[in-house]
């Protein structure tokens, strides 16, 4: 089937899709809306309103997107940006639109896809803001246009506590729910999450106008993404100042950056197809993800990925490939096969020093100290992942025993104590020689004591089922401070229950 032509088809083969409102009167807030995506042209979206969502109520609010956006307190409490970010009331100022793109999916050419369920209502403070969730568009191919309420709450907790980790991501100011049924498995209820970002373009934006063959189109987004997001290709002498192949070696090396956080943090994303992927390096679209409890480097996430192509440990490797398929659609432009190589062929240098720094840094270790700490990072997974020992335990305790100079409790956690013995020495031995090593205390500030586990979001989710949504408020307050003590949540960083290794996440929301 041939790709739609973004705009014109689009609206010819989608009628009533261009909702128009009735006359109603405008939400005028104090902040100053841009329009820069809107004005790149019909080719590369459809303007298009939210559609109404019903009865809306509010489910979960950030404070700290809030204040980065510029809203005063009292947004919370206002009905009219309650009406307006469910997509009810039009924000003056603003231009809804629908973005088309393409993409790679399970390593499969997908063809057009495009934001099926999200709407762009414009850019402010620097920042995009979307609605996900908020009704069908002329690229929902056969989905409803809505997410649920398991979702959204997925992602809105996700998005702030990967920000809350030092992780580039997509950030998220609110959840708003209705009781309006959606079938999903099951019958479920709707939700908006309003998600924030510098950007929402994709790897598959530039991938769909290569595959149309509109390399007109294609060279404004690329030149709209350099001017907006990386002036300094311009600037580059590197690649014979080919701003293009500078392009694409910014991308690799920020994706490169953000997928060693995940590695070492222990996140797996679950669906990393290249129309997820951010030409910002942000982690970008929370669907089957979670954080690794026991360590098992080929741990599958998604219950949908049945061949295991985005395992945890193929993370780097898959990461590598997307930008390959980036490579190819940027190479009408780069126009030099040597040049686009020579970008790409940073990825794995590039990852690996990032990983080593960040793994380093758990470890309390300078990653350029006087002796090589691969062998002991290596060692040490062989070890986790042979015992099954749940990773983040592990590091904060870790973290416990560094501090106080005793590592009993660290050592419970493994079944072969003498090969934990052996390692723990020669451990020992390089923080003595490491002059320039962390200071104990500091380790603390590197591993997390909680992360948003998937059981913990099953028990908020539940809760808020049930119209409670302070567990969602709660466990948001605990993972956005990951590395606090937070006395009265003790529960949350201890060993997840039995049936948390039963929980099966899909792409489905």
């Amino acid at each position: 089937m041939p790709l739609l032509t973004p705009g014109l088809n689009a609206k010819r083969d989608n009628s009533g899709m261009h909702r128009t409102r009735n006359p109603v009167q405008a939400v005028h807030t104090p902040l100053s809306w841009d329009n820069r995506f809107h004005q790149l042209g019909a080719h590369f979206h459809t303007p298009l309103a939210p559609q109404p969502l019903p009865a809306p109520y509010w489910v979960g609010h950030c404070s700290q997107v809030a204040d980065l956006l510029g809203l005063e307190a009292s947004w919370l409490t206002s009905a009219d940006w309650l009406q307006a970010l469910s997509g009810n009331l039009p924000i003056h100022g603003t231009q809804p639109l629908a973005s088309v793109y393409s993409g790679h999916q399970f390593g499969q050419w997908a063809g057009q896809l495009g934001d099926g369920r999200a709407i762009l209502l414009g850019e402010t403070n620097g920042l995009e803001v979307q609605l996900k969730g908020s009704g069908l568009t002329p690229y929902s191919r056969r989905g409803d246009g809505r997410a649920v309420l398991r979702s959204s709450i997925r992602e809105f907790l996700c998005s702030e506590a990967m920000h809350a980790l030092g992780i580039p991501t997509t950030r998220a100011l609110c959840v708003i729910g209705s009781d309006q049924p959606v079938r999903r498995e099951t019958m479920e209820t709707a939700a908006v999450v309003t998600r924030v970002a510098p950007s929402f373009i994709r790897f598959g934006h530039f991938e769909h106008f290569a595959a149309c063959g509109q390399i007109d189109a294609l060279r404004t987004l690329a030149d709209y993404v350099i001017d907006r997001y990386y002036p300094a290709c311009r600037e580059t002498a590197q690649f014979n100042g080919n701003a293009y192949a500078a392009l694409l070696q910014e991308v690799t090396a920020r994706t490169a950056v953000m997928v060693a956080h995940w590695q070492a943090v222990g996140f797996c994303h679950g669906v990393m197809n290249t129309d997820n992927m951010s030409i910002l390096g942000l982690t970008l679209d929370y669907g089957p993800f979670a954080f690794l409890d026991a360590y098992h480097p080929g741990h599958i996430c998604n219950h949908t990925d049945h061949a295991g192509r985005y395992a945890f440990d193929a993370q780097p490797e898959i990461a590598h490939w997307n930008l390959y398929a980036l490579a190819q659609a940027l190479l009408p432009l780069i126009e030099h096969e040597t040049l686009a190589l020579q970008a790409l062929n940073t990825f794995k240098p590039l990852f690996a020093q990032a990983y080593q720094r960040l793994m380093c840094a758990k470890l309390g270790l300078h990653d350029d100290g006087p002796a090589d700490p691969g062998a002991l990072i290596d060692n040490l997974l062989v070890l986790l992942a042979r015992d099954r020992v749940d990773y983040t335990i592990f590091w904060r305790r870790l973290s416990d025993a560094r501090l106080q100079d005793r590592y009993e409790p660290v050592r419970d956690l493994f079944i072969d104590r003498l090969a934990w013995d052996a390692w723990l020495l020669r451990y020992q031995e390089l923080l003595a020689i490491d002059v320039k090593g962390l200071e104990a205390d500091l380790m603390l500030k590197i591993n997390p004591k909680f992360v948003l586990r998937n059981y913990l979001c099953e028990e908020a989710i539940e809760a808020a089922q049930h119209k409670d949504f302070s567990a969602v408020q709660r466990l948001l307050q605990v993972v956005t401070h990951p590395f606090d003590d937070h006395p009265d949540a003790q529960a949350m960083a201890g060993f997840p229950p039995d049936w948390a290794s039963r929980i099966e996440i899909s792409c489905s929301s």
